[in-house]
This record gives structure tokens, sequence and C-alpha cells, in this order.
């Protein structure tokens, strides 16, 4: 598999690059991202001959098809991983919720979140090409509140590697800031920033962009990538879970092996629905990818009437924290795949420098044709979380927002695959006041509260982050940045 850039060519960077330097070095020309070139077919006759195979044999298979440039022992050792999920053979279970909705838990990992089934293998590859070339790399993260720990996790004590995670002060659960703030092995800082997480974002997409900081890096002998899904590193693992989820509604003969489905994905920066786009273009049988998101509901507007507008907009907190998010950084593979670089290039400088742009009638069909949206308020997904409750099973905000999208986007009674970004643990003050009603509890406190309602255990690695010291205590200003990482790296 060969990667090319989202924005076209400079005549300074290659015209195409392998797996690896894409994901050892993710930003490409103008800014821009790498994206496959071509995609190869995971079609029903990959589906029939996957259907007795656990998750680690489709994930190495699926990575067999792409044809990446990482030797087979290093994608072994990558996929064991999954062992340290609750339970290896099945780390990603399908859970019938509704007559036709089924909900795909995907935090079942370390951190207790879906940055997990791609962060915990992709640390691992990037770990292992690091210390095969016998380069140190600093790795950049930006986080909303999951892909932090999780890249924390993955990365901490390895050789050859640095981490410096970005985060809202504020803008993120108290279990997610502990999460990273505890985190002690010398190799990770964490940051947080004054500010929300597009700001952090932005802050890490300027730094990858920078000629002045590569150098600064270079005379310390270190190279830059990211943690985030700039990263197409990420991207390739998150494919495996759509194609897993839809093999488990044909293994629990809620569908036949060809029947379409939705995808219905809580989307922030847009990664998790771009790999199920990707699914659907290899194959996958999808009648469309359901875009939920909360308030800060700029992909909607895309979706349903072409135009992606920041101008004027401020990121508004909400309950599903993770997606806060206003300037979706995977939309950009959407439109390469779907209009083509000189589009994307055109349509990214309009967002860059005037904060909106607008699709033709023709490509705002062409998008249509592929993603329905809706949002979900903060009430409206609360009173989802007491009612899905009453029915018998337990969610978290984010989640949440996937059944406003499964009530109002569909257009026939297909089966419905909702992706589960995080376990209840991580939300728990939300989660206790849907409910309960009960209002500024501690996480602590609504933990136990929840655990005794819903009889279940809190799980060691949650509750032990309440009794752990703080190692991380830095808060800049995000003109601050820089320097503090160039001051980590001395």
């Amino acid at each position: 598999m060969k990667f090319i850039e989202t924005r076209g060519n400079d005549g300074e960077h290659p015209q195409s690059v392998t797996f690896s330097g894409a994901i050892l070095s993710p930003m490409s020309s103008f800014g821009g991202l790498y994206a496959p070139e071509t995609l190869p077919d995971l079609g029903e006759d990959f589906l029939r001959n996957n259907l007795a195979s656990d998750y680690k044999t489709l994930a190495r298979n699926v990575l067999t098809a792409c044809a990446i440039d990482i030797e087979q022992a290093a994608i072994d050792q990558a996929l064991n991983t999954y062992d340290h999920f609750d339970d290896p053979a099945d780390p990603a279970p399908l859970v019938q919720v509704r007559d036709d909705l089924y909900v795909s838990e995907l935090w079942h990992g370390p951190t207790r979140a879906f940055k997990d089934m791609a962060l915990q293998p992709f640390g691992s590859i990037l770990s292992s090409l690091a210390q095969q070339r016998g380069e140190n790399y600093l790795i950049l993260a930006a986080t909303s509140g999951d892909t932090g720990p999780a890249a924390l996790e993955t990365f901490k004590n390895r050789d050859n590697v640095r981490v410096a995670c970005l985060y809202p002060d504020g803008g993120t659960s108290d279990v997610q800031r502990l999460q990273m703030v505890t985190e002690d092995a010398p190799n990770l800082k964490v940051i947080g920033i004054h500010g929300a997480f597009d700001d952090a974002q932005n802050a890490l997409k300027l730094l990858l962009g920078s000629p002045a900081f590569k150098t600064r890096l270079q005379e310390k002998n270190i190279h830059l990538s990211a943690a985030n899904s700039v990263n197409f590193g990420r991207i390739i693992f998150q494919l495996v879970y759509h194609i897993y989820s839809y093999l488990e509604l044909v293994r629990q003969h809620a569908i036949e092996l060809g029947e379409k489905v939705y995808l219905d994905v809580p989307s922030g920066n847009f990664g998790n629905a771009l790999g199920g786009y990707y699914a659907m273009k290899m194959g996958l049988p999808v009648e469309k990818i359901l875009i939920a998101s909360n308030q800060n509901n700029v992909l909607t507007h895309w979706v349903n009437e072409g135009v992606y507008d920041l101008r004027d907009s401020t990121v508004t907190p909400t309950t599903s924290p993770a997606m806060d998010i206003l300037k979706s950084s995977n939309v950009e593979r959407i439109l390469f795949d779907m209009f083509g670089a000189e589009r994307t290039r055109e349509l990214m400088r309009q967002l860059d420098q005037q904060h909106h742009y607008t699709l033709t009638q023709r490509e705002t069909a062409s998008l249509q044709s592929i993603f329905s949206a809706d949002y979900c308020s903060d009430e409206e997904g609360k009173r989802y979380i007491q009612q899905t409750f009453e029915n018998g099973y337990l969610m978290d905000p984010h989640t949440a927002t996937c059944f406003k999208a499964w009530e109002t986007c569909r257009d026939q009674p297909l089966k419905t695959i909702v992706y589960s970004t995080a376990e209840w643990t991580k939300f728990s003050p939300t989660i206790a006041n849907a409910l309960t009603g009960e209002i500024d509890t501690h996480d602590l406190d609504a933990l136990k509260s929840i655990a005794a309602q819903a009889n279940i255990a809190i799980p060691p690695m949650v509750e032990e982050l309440f009794h752990k010291p703080i190692a991380q205590k830095t808060v800049i200003n995000k003109a601050d940045i820089e320097k503090e990482i160039l001051a980590f790296l001395d």
C-alpha cells in the first residue's frame, strides 16, 4: 500500500510514501495528510473467509491485504497488545440493546476508551520501527480526553520514544485528567493548556509542519511524529473493528452475509467515521454512516448543508467532552477521496484563511450518499442514558448521542451498529445525574453510586487513579507550548 498527499505535491516531498513512511512522518505537502493511493478489496469472499476468525486473526488478515511494509514479527507483537484487554478473544464485544440496534463496545482496553483499539498496536509498531532504525522520536499528541491516556499508556517506558501530550485544562473528565497527570514514566510529558481541544490540535499541526521546530529537534537527533488520527497508523487499526462488528452480526444470526447495515458513530475528529468509510469502500456492506454530534455540531451542518463554517464559532463545553471539537482533521481525507487533491487543497485553504467553505450542490449530494448526520443535546443524551439503563444497558454520554442519530437518520429499518467509545466510568457525574438527578457529584462518589445502582464493580485501573500521586503538574498558555516541549527534551 502506497500513500499520497491530500493537498497535492509541493515538489519537496516524495510523490508517494510507504506505510512506515506515513506513520513516522505524518504531515505532507501544503500542511496536508497522507491517504491511501488505492484500497484492497475486502468484499464478500474476504468476509466469508473470516467468519471464524478471532479479532487478532482478522486484524492480521486486514493488514496483509493492505500490504503494509512492516515485518510480520512486529505486526504479531503489536496485535498481542489485545491480550491485555478484558477478553483477548473478544476485545470489542457486540451487545444487542434494541431489536435492530447493537452496540460495539470499543472500551475494554487499559484506558477504558476506544482509542486503545488503535493506539495500543500502533504504539508497538512505531516503537519497533524507531528501534530498528536506531532513531529517536518525539511523539506529539493532542487530546480531548481519550487519545492522551491511550498514547501515554502505549508509549510509556518504551525505548527511543518520548511523548508530549497536550490537553485542554478543564476540558476533560476528572478520570481522563487523572489518567494523564498520574503518569510518571520519564519519557512522558503531559501539558495542560489554557484553551480548547482545537487550540491543542492546531498547536500540534503547526509544530508538525514547522521547519524551525524540526531543525531544533534535528540538533538533538530527534525525529517528529504524532499519535493523533492525522497519523494513518491509527486509522488502519480502526478499519478492523468495523469489519469485526459486521461479522459479529452475522455470527449472532442477526443478518445474512452481504446484508447492509448502518454504522452509527459519535464523531469528534472523524477518525472513527473515516475507518468506517474506508471499510465501506473496501467492500463492507454498509447502507450509510450516521454521524452523531453534540452541540458542537459543525459536522451536522457539513453533511446536511455542505457548509463547513467556523466563523464566530467557539467550543461549547458539553457532557460528551471528547466530541467538543470544531475542526475535525479527518474530514480532509474524505474530501480528498471524494473530490481529489486540487479541490481538497482549495477547500482547506479556504477553511484555514476564511474559516469556512461551501461544497457545490453535486459535492454535497455525493457526501449525503454516504453520510447522514444529526446532533444530540446534553439533556437529550441524559434521557437516552436513563431510558437505556432502565432497559438494562449502561452507557456513557458519547454513546448516547448515537441513539438520536439512530432515531432520526435512518431511511430503512436495517440493523445498526452503534460504536461505544468510552466506558461509563470516565463520565460518572453525568451518568449519575441522568440516573438519579444528583448534581455536583465528585467522580469517585458518582462511580460508587452508579456501581451500587447497577450492581457492577468499578474497574481497578479506574479506582486506583484516585489514590495515585499527581506527577504531571504543567499547565501553560498555548503560546508557550513549543518552549515547554523543548525544555522537556533537554
